[in-house]
């Protein structure tokens, strides 16, 4: 397995965090590293930060690699 990572978030409608505000979703990557994520995501929050209800995550996804089964 090989992993990439998001950065994802956006403008929300409340301060509870539960619901997007449409049209105001980020997606940002794939990135092959935890360390780049992490840039994109420090650069995304530093430019709202002044947006209380702004919040952005890393996520990560799991690959599996070309050729392999999922059991080996």
């Amino acid at each position: 397995m090989t992993e990439r990572f998001w950065v994802i978030g956006g403008e929300y409608t409340a301060m509870d965090f539960k619901a997007l505000k449409a049209d105001r979703a980020t997606i940002a990557g794939p990135f092959d590293s935890r360390e780049e994520a992490q840039q994109a995501w420090r650069w995304l929050s530093g430019e709202h930060s002044s947006r209380a209800t702004t919040r952005f995550s890393i996520t990560t996804e799991q690959l599996a690699r070309a050729g392999r089964s999922e059991r080996s």
